[in-house]
């Protein structure tokens, strides 16, 4: 009796474990409940700040117009990697199919204003809204699945967007929608010729809006309920935290971060092809950019961006074109050092008394 008794219980070890874990996640989610929203590391507010400022005089310095557009560069993909990291940093859903809404912010801005002349700037927060209702459609069914099954699932749909997009008449098929230039009315048409620095300004503003968001999103109760599930899916819904709703919520906001850039770069390029809207490189550069700067630190994107991004552009300016692929070899290179010896990405090295907030007195 006493045999059949014990096949009853479960192991041991493995109790004592998930209600360590149960206990963990518990204390997280009373901490978030606890501390104030908006308490600062006051060390870190004054670097911010004084970075902030710098990037702001920056144009004032009678930069280069390359400077310049490195500059665009390195905040849109840190934007690009910060929505990324929402998803797989926060939730633990890794995208390999992210382009999906950099391409359909690309096309919104630019379709409604080749077609109905509707400005770029509701076209910005038209891709908003269809990037964040495309994103709760495809996450309400792929968001069951786990592990390398979601990543495989967001690279499918990725690819069929494009195929969708080349064969879609209304859009120009393959060949795109190319904008018409306008030199009458350049803040309306968001086109400006004579310089890049407005671009940067707009850049910057969705570059500092983006950050501060998910800053927010780390502090608040649903951040630490969205690390509670990718830390231990389990223990979180055993809490009655609803999982599926929660990583929902997390594609929806990863999305709609994402699709401006597609925006602004269409307004920068003036044109827009399936592609290079929605060219899986976009996604996998994304993913590298993150895991480089450290994957679930709102720092990371930022720190991964300022790397790779000078790499991309300065190995295409002295090698030609692509670059010959010499930033994939230098990324890759990169990589390997930094999973061997720094897993959680070169954010780790900032000492953690700036990385982390000052617990409230």
């Amino acid at each position: 009796m006493q045999f059949t008794y014990s096949l009853l219980l479960p192991d041991r070890k493995e109790f004592l474990e998930d209600i360590k874990m149960i206990n963990n996640i518990s204390a997280k989610l009373l901490e978030a409940k606890n501390e104030p929203l908006w308490y600062f590391n006051k060390n870190s507010l004054i670097i911010i700040g004084v970075v902030v400022l710098g990037l702001l005089l920056f144009p004032f310095t009678s930069p280069s117009k390359f400077a310049i557009h490195l500059m665009m560069m390195i905040f849109m993909h840190a934007v690009m990697a910060q929505s990324w990291n929402v998803l797989a940093g926060f939730s633990g859903q890794i995208s390999l199919g992210h382009a999906i809404f950099f391409g359909i912010g690309a096309y919104a801005s630019a379709y409604f204003y080749v077609k109905f002349q509707i400005t770029p700037w509701i076209g910005i927060l038209i891709g908003i809204g269809i990037s964040g209702l495309i994103a709760m459609l495809i996450g309400i069914p792929i968001l069951r699945l786990k592990g390398h099954y979601f990543a495989i699932a967001t690279l499918l749909i990725g690819i069929s967007f494009q195929v969708v997009f080349q064969r879609w008449p209304e859009v120009g098929s393959s060949s795109g929608l190319w904008i018409p230039i306008n030199r009458e009315s350049p803040w309306s048409s968001m086109q400006f010729h004579k310089s890049k620095v407005a671009y940067y300004y707009i850049s910057l503003i969705f570059f500092i809006a983006s950050f501060f968001l998910v800053w927010l999103l780390n502090r608040s109760k649903l951040g630490y309920r969205l690390r509670a599930i990718r830390d231990q899916s389990d223990a979180a819904s055993s809490l009655g935290i609803h999982v599926s709703k929660y990583k929902i919520i997390a594609f929806i906001i990863s999305a709609m971060i994402m699709a401006p850039m597609g925006s602004i770069y269409a307004q920068y390029v003036l044109i827009v092809d399936p592609n290079n809207a929605f060219n899986v490189d976009i996604s996998i550069l994304v993913l590298l950019i993150s895991v480089m700067g450290g994957v679930g630190n709102i720092w990371g994107p930022i720190i991964g961006s300022a790397i790779l991004i000078p790499i991309s552009e300065f190995s295409r300016i002295y090698f030609g074109g692509t670059g010959h692929s010499i930033d994939l070899i230098v990324y890759g290179v990169l990589i390997i050092i930094i999973c061997i010896f720094r897993p959680a990405g070169i954010v780790s090295l900032i000492p953690r008394s700036f990385r982390e907030r000052e617990k409230a007195k």
